[in-house]
């Protein structure tokens, strides 16, 4: 292969085809037509002497070599694009950039109200597109479509760029009418009805299992290390839901600290440490290496870690 006489958007091409596996949903990708894109892939497999993708009964899927091509590729157009881009002052007080957030409601609820401020005053003319974790997927943040991921991550690409916003421990939000309240323990705790909230990473959630205690997350795990279970009779992924929920006089919400004093000033409902050792979570930014080297980015993370520094 004469490297002189390669056409590099069959790079571009290559690194879509292998992360979409399907010819149509590349060229929409790339906003060209599907016979663009399905020539582009016949060039392919000319070049690499490979078929690349090949149909099976579950879709397209990769050859061999093209998964062994597949992170090399990515590698070599992330390390391009961020050369490349421009690295241009950036003026916050003039700006009308629009920055992108994708954010659990509990980051939303916590963090963004304060965030907000300091973006009022100190770019006032920049507003804030805020999604949630179903609006967006890996793919969005790593192709710089999302300015920030904030939220708490179980797995990332290690090409993410990432940084702690802070670490947050958890609390037991009650109803003062609830009668657990007269002798709060462990016992009590567990013989309550519960509310289950938790929202990570990306995507849309799917059902859960009351007894697929691996999947319910760091409550349930640090009660499964004491041979302990609670009773959950609500699932929800949107933290507000909970706490609202909570107001009934028998559900307890068992939530991350910073979310549960949102109810603080509130004289019907209780604050409670709960009667068993939990693991403090991490709340995270991330971002594309695309982005890295942005002016407006990096001003609009330090942001961030500014406000989130004031709020610990």
């Amino acid at each position: 292969m004469n490297i002189n006489k390669m056409d590099l958007n069959l790079l571009v091409y290559l690194d879509v085809l292998l992360r979409e596996q399907n010819v149509t949903r590349a060229a929409n990708q790339l906003n060209i037509t599907q016979p663009a894109m399905s020539n582009g892939l016949k060039r392919l497999r000319d070049l690499l002497n490979d078929p690349v993708l090949v149909r099976t009964s579950e879709g397209m899927v990769p050859t061999e070599r093209a998964r062994e091509l597949a992170p090399i590729v990515r590698g070599v157009l992330l390390t391009l694009e961020e050369t490349l881009q421009p690295n241009k002052d950036f003026e916050p007080s003039q700006s009308q950039r629009v920055f992108r957030i994708m954010a659990s409601d509990y980051a939303a609820s916590t963090l963004i109200p304060a965030l907000l401020k300091k973006l009022r005053v100190q770019a006032p003319f920049s507003s804030l597109d805020i999604m949630t974790p179903s609006d967006v997927n890996f793919h969005d943040v790593e192709n710089g479509k999302v300015d920030m991921a904030i939220n708490r991550f179980d797995h990332l690409p290690q090409s993410f760029h990432q940084k702690t916003v802070w670490r947050d421990s958890f609390s037991c939000l009650i109803n003062r009418q609830n009668p657990v309240l007269q002798s709060f323990n462990l016992d009590s705790y567990l013989k309550s009805q519960h509310i289950w909230v938790s929202k990570t990473g990306f995507g849309v959630g799917v059902g859960m299992d009351p007894k697929d205690v691996q999947k319910l997350g760091w409550v349930d795990e640090a009660l499964a290390k004491l041979g302990k279970q609670r009773n959950i009779t609500v699932f929800t992924r949107n933290y507000h839901v909970a706490m609202h929920l909570a107001v009934s006089i028998d559900l307890i919400a068992t939530l991350p600290s910073r979310a549960a004093r949102l109810y603080e000033n509130d004289a019907n409902m209780a604050i409670m440490d709960p009667p068993f050792a939990i693991p403090p979570i991490e709340l995270k930014m991330i971002w594309s290496p695309l982005l890295h080297q942005d002016a407006s980015h990096i001003w609009f993370r330090r942001l961030i870690a500014e406000t989130a520094e004031e709020l610990k």
